[in-house]
């Protein structure tokens, strides 16, 4: 090499030296090149203001991150109830939880103020305006306008049961419109994964917090020993979390599911766990429908709902000393079958439990002194139209069903007996009268028994190209009652995604 390339070649490295540590040979006047001052924030530069709904445009992060440590994966193994972690343990993974979103009642200076009415609407929990919320809050409506419309309506029976509930066990009182997502406030409410009620509990988390689920009641169903259940079960998952969106996530998704997604993004709060893969598209949606639906359930005229609330949901209570019809009940308190199923709606057949020597029954508020006059008159052995047989040697169950001129399939359905089940002398079996062994609610008819959800219920799985468009018309159905049964609130999908498509169901979802 010669001695000028040897210099050419040393400029060169020089100059590409001195400009990457950002020595420039161009004007240090120019108007890129000139310094920036940073002048010292000042007080009175800065605006502070304590509104429980905050508006921006990207996720809120009003909680702060929870630190999480590696977690020993035995500790999320299945337990019959919700998994409270020793201290011990808890110092392997949760630390430092924050109190930010505890619930407080707010003053009129925490308040949001309706610029049209001059309104102020009080929030007691954590409410966040974002892209998300406004995009749910857009799709109750303009999208579910009429349904959205029907739940409000509805709401008007329920909220001050609940709210009178939530407030005993020390809970936001806000937290009821959780009802409003779920349900609608619909006692009848049964979902294809068999989530029953207005609180939309499954059998095991049910049976978990005390409610019966047999052949003869599904307290699912009973609008105040569900709403007592579910404030019990958010109550423990606000222990566990420390945050109430991560409650809630964990309502929907299952407190495991809820805490393995965490301990792999080691902590943080609802909003950081959305933007993962660890949760299912239901739950990332979940929290913001909630304080989409808080925020219109809290002043529905301005968001353009006219709402005619129903009626407040009110009752006497009355023990019965054995079992009873319900038309005899209804005859009794002087009113109709249909008014007592409504006020019972746990009942699920033609009378109360024969297996419970007493039962509290609801009857219409003021009728407790006719009811009992009334059924002083009526004799024991007309007051349940069902009798206790004790089989005998020989007996078989269309002998049996023959003997009482009902139909065996009846007798099976009544004592709850399996396809191979056959009588033993000694066995007692409660015979229907009349042939009455029918359910008690109409809606309850409709609901998905599991031969349906396994004929008719599919899953499937997006593929690159696919929209809802096409999904629909594969399968013969409309991109609007996908998205019901989904709950999804736009048109957007991306490969992996999972659909439930049912193929003949008119509408299984869960409202």
């Amino acid at each position: 090499m010669t001695p000028s390339k040897v210099i050419l070649y040393f400029g060169a490295a020089v100059f590409f030296s001195l400009s990457f540590y950002g020595i420039s040979f161009s004007d240090t006047n120019s108007p890129a090149r000139q310094s920036v001052v940073v002048q010292p924030l000042r007080a009175e530069d800065v605006t502070i203001q304590n509104n429980p709904v905050i508006k921006e445009n990207l996720p809120s992060r009003e909680e702060q991150p929870i630190q999480i440590k590696n977690i020993d994966e035995s500790i999320l193994k299945p337990d019959k109830h919700i998994y409270k972690p020793s201290p011990v343990e808890e110092s392997l993974y949760i630390m430092d939880l924050n109190s930010t979103d505890k619930p407080v009642v707010l003053g009129e200076g925490d308040s949001i103020k309706n610029p049209e009415s001059g309104d102020l609407n009080k929030y007691d929990m954590p409410i966040t305006v974002n892209r998300a919320v406004e995009k749910n809050m857009n799709y109750f409506k303009y999208s579910l306008y009429e349904r959205f419309g029907s739940w409000l309506n509805r709401s008007g029976r329920y909220l001050s049961l609940m709210r009178e509930i939530f407030q005993e066990k020390g809970l936001p009182q806000d937290l009821v419109y959780l009802a409003l997502i779920e349900s609608g406030f619909n006692p009848y409410a049964y979902s294809w994964a068999r989530a029953v009620g207005p609180w939309q509990f499954i059998s095991s988390t049910a049976k978990r917090y005390g409610l019966k689920v047999n052949w003869w009641v599904d307290e699912r169903r009973d609008p105040v020993k569900s709403t007592i259940a579910a404030a019990e079960y958010l109550k423990d998952l606000y222990e566990l979390f420390g945050s109430w969106n991560l409650a809630m996530a964990g309502y929907n998704a299952g407190e495991r599911k809820v805490l393995k997604g965490l301990r792999k993004i080691k902590g943080g709060d609802f909003w950081d766990l959305r933007d993962t893969r660890y949760l299912k598209r239901e739950t990332k949606e979940y929290v913001p429908k909630y304080m989409a639906a808080t925020i219109i359930a809290k002043d529905p005229e301005v968001h353009g709902f006219v709402v005619d609330y129903h009626e407040p949901f009110q009752y006497d209570e009355i023990t019965v000393n054995s079992p009873i019809d319900l038309e005899v009940i209804a005859k009794s308190a002087e009113t109709t079958i249909d008014e007592i199923k409504t006020l019972n709606p746990e009942l699920r057949r033609w009378c109360t439990p024969p297996d419970q020597t007493t039962y509290k029954i609801r009857i219409p508020v003021g009728k407790k002194e006719i009811f009992i006059a009334n059924l002083e008159n009526i004799p024991k052995d007309e007051r349940f139209t069902g009798r206790i047989y004790r089989v005998k040697k020989g007996d078989t169950l269309d002998k049996i069903a023959k003997y009482f001129s009902v139909s065996k399939k009846n007798i099976i359905y009544t004592n709850s007996l399996g396809k191979k089940y056959k009588v033993k002398p000694g066995d007692v079996l409660l015979i229907p009268g009349r042939d009455r062994s029918t359910l008690v609610a109409g809606e309850e008819k409709k609901e998905i028994t599991k031969k349906d959800i396994d004929q008719k219920k599919i899953v499937y799985l997006v593929k690159k190209g696919d929209n809802l468009s096409k999904i629909a018309q594969k399968y013969n159905t409309s991109p609007e009652k996908i998205k019901e049964w989904n709950r999804l609130t736009d048109g957007r999908l991306k490969p992996g995604d999972r659909l439930y498509i049912f193929t003949s169901l008119d509408s299984p979802a869960f409202f």
